[in-house]
């Protein structure tokens, strides 16, 4: 069993910087860290991805160039900077580990996830 904390979330105005942070607890980890992110009425949706052992990354092509994943493998855990922030990025976020192999960017591939924290940006 694997327990997933979320943190960091909050209001921002548009342009402004949030920092969340995942921690990870538990028997054994995936492959693959990622952060999801649902708003009202739509879809849980990809936002980024990344390898324990190599630190690859991955986004989504609407947080590219804004959005950074990190993570620290010594205290299990994983980061989501996110600079330039848009009215859109609005949503419950959400960590989750898996191995998902190429479908990473596919919610049901991930076996565990966070409890989700809130990120509200005005306009």
């Amino acid at each position: 069993q694997v327990q997933l904390v979320e943190s960091g979330g909050g209001l921002v105005q548009a342009g402004g910087s949030l920092r969340l942070s995942c921690a990870a607890s538990g028997q054994t980890f995936s492959s693959v860290m990622g952060w999801f992110r649902q708003a009202p009425g739509k879809e849980r949706e990809f936002v980024a991805a990344i390898t324990w052992s190599s630190g690859r990354t991955y986004y989504a092509d609407s947080v590219k160039g804004r959005f950074t994943i990190s993570r620290d493998n010594a205290k299990n855990t994983v980061y989501l900077q996110m600079n330039s922030l848009k009215p859109e990025d609005t949503a419950v976020y959400y960590c989750t580990t898996g191995n998902p192999g190429w479908r990473r960017d596919t919610h049901s591939q991930y076996d565990y996830w966070g409890q989700g924290t809130q990120v509200t940006v005005s306009s």
